[in-house]
């Protein structure tokens, strides 16, 4: 926990309200999301029980599961789940957008939007990804046969899954995660996953305190359990006498009797659900209410370009995501999930002050006054001459970088700020004079607005928003056998061949480690 969250949840619990820790919104919002509320069986491994879903608040479809294990009962779950998800994929895929590539030489096409998948907390995200899991590889066709939506909605949840690993991506969302992304509350992080106690912090009401409102939202009669888990006083006291009534009426063949059993457990399920549905509309309205940050729409363009790539990759006949990725495969996967984080951490910095401050309280950066600046310096000393202007900042915050050190500013990220003087002064303040180049054409005079004005005030940092490369990683053909690659060449000394094992360890054949 950084100093500045530490110092707002001790102020939210002083003022009884929760804190804003972001003057801006860091991901983007859909026009048209689709939430998910999920529900699963409790002592069974993700056996999904009930889901309401829907597109606006209004809107809501209950989908049950009467008998969670019974492997049919469950697939007909998924069946109907992908009656609603693929057709609002699909309706993404209408229109498409021309970008630039090559520096504008050329153009490719993508979506011009995406879906947006929310989910009350991460462990809806699980429920999600578990879920795509178990019905990827399942067929139409053989043994145990299920709707071809089946295995089509499983990629696609392994798809938003997988995405959601990837720092900045919005396409599936945990509204708790995303609150607790900007507002800071008085209980600790494990608490904060309980939506209807996070909102209580967040959006008391009247007349109620965060704490009471939170103490108040941990009453499962009056706030139940955001999901997948539920309540075990609701398991064992309604619940299981409506599924065991369900299932006296299934086995009795008795029509009219199944249907009010089912009719029951649809009514006691919506009740479960309902209070999430309504608090998920009312945490999008909250975050709604805050300006998105400048480069959120940037990283919204990494989701589009993920969707369209997959949903080209289904088309062509793709097959499903391997269980497990291969070594190489992992180690690239590693790489591009790292790469994004630092930007990711970057851009919010350069997004938001209250992000910045914190980098500030750690020396990465600080906030001074231009008071000098020569904007016509040409350093002469080279093969040519080129412009470097120059200018001096004074602050009144530590200055932890060594001269010669990069720095920039989010005013202006294109450009670089080389630090040439430091001279601390025995009022407390340090005066800091930079050398910039970049950003500023390639003439010998600064196009206006180029260059800072003498009392502009700026920040400054060690954070880059700049383009990191990707790292250079084996061919399957360069791979070891031991790595996923093909298999070794046979030793011509007399002695075995040396080949790849038939299997894995676990019983998978040697094409899933790829």
């Amino acid at each position: 926990m950084s100093t500045l969250r530490a110092l707002a949840k001790a102020q939210a619990v002083a003022a009884g309200v929760a804190q804003p820790v972001a003057t801006v919104r860091h991901l983007h919002l859909s026009d048209r999301p689709l939430v998910l509320v999920p529900l699963a069986m409790a002592g069974e491994a993700n056996a999904p029980l009930a889901a309401l879903v829907g597109t606006a608040p209004d809107e809501a479809r209950l989908l049950i599961v009467p008998q969670p294990r019974n492997r049919d009962h469950r697939f007909a779950f998924a069946a109907e789940l992908a009656a609603i998800v693929l057709p609002y994929l699909d309706s993404f895929r209408q229109v498409s957008e021309a970008v630039p590539v090559d520096r504008g030489r050329d153009v490719r096409y993508r979506y011009a939007d995406a879906p947006q998948l929310l989910v009350p907390n991460p462990a809806g995200m699980t429920f999600l990804r578990l879920l795509g899991r178990s019905t990827r590889f399942r067929r139409p066709d053989g043994d145990h046969p299920v709707h071809p939506s089946v295995p089509l909605l499983g990629r696609w949840l392994t798809f938003f899954a997988e995405r959601a690993e990837h720092p900045g991506s919005a396409a599936l969302v945990a509204l708790a995660e995303a609150l607790t992304l900007h507002w800071a509350t008085g209980q600790s992080a494990v608490e904060d996953l309980h939506l209807p106690a996070l909102l209580g912090w967040i959006d008391p009401p009247p007349g109620l305190t965060g704490a009471e409102a939170a103490a108040r939202a941990e009453d499962p009669r009056l706030c139940p359990p955001a999901g997948p888990a539920t309540d075990p006083d609701f398991d064992n006291q309604r619940l299981a006498p409506a599924m065991a009534a369900y299932a006296d009426a299934d086995a009795d063949a008795d029509p009219a009797a199944r249907a009010g059993a089912y009719a029951e457990l649809e009514r006691l399920l919506r009740d479960q659900l309902a209070p999430t549905w309504e608090l998920m509309w009312r945490g999008l309205g909250l975050l709604r209410g805050l300006p998105p940050g400048a480069r959120v729409a940037g990283r919204w363009d990494g989701d589009k370009d993920a969707f369209t790539g997959y949903a080209e990759y289904v088309d062509d006949g793709g097959g499903p995501q391997p269980r497990r990725d291969g070594a190489v495969a992992a180690a690239v996967r590693l790489h591009r999930l790292e790469r994004a984080l630092a930007s990711y951490a970057v851009q919010r910095a350069y997004d938001d002050p209250l992000v910045m401050a914190e980098h500030r309280l750690t020396g990465e950066a600080f906030v001074g006054d231009v008071t000098l600046a020569d904007p016509k310096r040409v350093d002469d000393t080279g093969k040519r001459p080129v412009l470097r202007p120059r200018i001096q900042v004074v602050t009144t915050e530590p200055v932890t970088v060594p001269v010669g050190a990069t720095l920039y500013s989010p005013a202006r990220p294109s450009q670089k700020a080389k630090v040439v003087f430091l001279t601390p002064g025995a009022d407390g303040k340090t005066e800091v004079v930079l050398e910039l180049s970049g950003g500023m054409g390639r003439g010998l005079t600064a196009p206006p607005g180029t260059v800072p004005e003498v009392g502009e005030r700026l920040c400054f940092t060690t954070l880059a928003d700049a383009f990191l490369p990707a790292g250079n990683f084996p061919t399957a053909e360069e791979t070891p056998w031991t790595h996923g690659g093909p298999p070794a060449a046979p030793v011509l000394d007399g002695s075995a061949p040396v080949s790849a094992p038939a299997e894995s360890d676990d019983g998978d054949p040697v094409e899933e480690w790829s």
